[in-house]
């Protein structure tokens, strides 16, 4: 973390609070802000639009999970969570399936923080990464499957192969300076329209 980074601590303890925000303060020049109460967490979290969340709980509970999961959204940032009561188990599953990015067991000790902060970034980024290429493969199968259905109305319209279909398909996109696959919705839609 060698840029200045906005996070966000949420812990429930003045005295920890300003140890861990000592700790990172030792690391860079940060924006640290302390959320201290639980209760609508997601609200408050949003609010500071952080760079990295980081939890210190004596025994992270179901509803703060559910808070957690809202306020990572969409998984927008990474999130440390440290659990000082065990936690192991189910407990960590849950954690990270509401977005926790990095759990560590045995609570926050200063020297840890910054090899667990980066672990969680470079694995939300990891994560960010595996979901936009999944995002990408499914976007390019709902075209294939697009210009197949396009490919086959064309086929029937006009009494042509599969290959003589694509072909107009294509050149009906580089006519109008468009992608096969818009041509493809496109005609879909009509043809759907008009039956």
């Amino acid at each position: 973390m060698a840029e200045a980074l906005s996070i966000v601590v949420v812990e429930q303890d003045r005295d920890r609070a300003v140890q861990i925000v000592d700790a990172l303060k030792a690391y860079g020049d940060h924006a640290v802000f302390v959320i201290s109460e639980m209760t609508g967490l997601a609200r408050h979290i949003a609010a500071r639009r952080p760079d990295i969340v980081l939890i210190d709980v004596e025994n992270p509970s179901r509803d703060m999970l559910e808070e957690l999961t809202l306020a990572t959204g969409p998984l927008e940032r990474p999130v440390a969570m440290f659990a000082s009561g065990g936690g192991a188990g189910d407990l960590a599953t849950r954690a990270i399936e509401a977005g926790v990015s990095a759990y560590v067991v045995d609570g926050l000790k200063p020297e840890r923080l910054q090899p667990v902060l980066d672990a969680a970034t470079a694995r939300f980024r990891m994560f960010r990464q595996m979901r936009s290429e999944l995002d990408e493969t499914r976007r390019a199968l709902e075209e294939r499957k697009l210009i197949d259905r396009a490919k086959g109305l064309v086929m029937k319209a006009k009494g042509v192969g599969e290959d003589e279909a694509y072909a107009l398909l294509r050149k009906a996109a580089m006519d109008q300076g468009r992608r096969v696959a818009d041509v493809a919705e496109a005609l879909v839609t009509s043809a759907g329209l008009l039956s």
